[in-house]
């Protein structure tokens, strides 16, 4: 039997899926086992009339070891 814990992180990249992969990318630096990642919401910030920046509000799984 695995047990699981979920946590909410935002990250941000020129593109969405720049974003989300900077995010998994960190993510996987502090936490070990990460398995699934749920993105929730996806902003971004505008200057001059464009898009500047993505930011991704992502829930991850990881699974806990013993």
């Amino acid at each position: 039997m695995s047990v699981a814990r979920v946590t909410e992180i935002t990250a941000s990249g020129k593109s969405i899926e720049k974003a989300i992969e900077e995010g998994i990318e960190r993510a996987s630096d502090t936490l070990k086992n990460v398995e699934h990642v749920w993105v929730s919401d996806i902003k971004a910030r505008v200057k001059n009339g464009k898009i500047n920046d993505y930011y991704v509000t992502m829930k991850v799984t990881f699974v806990l070891t013993d």
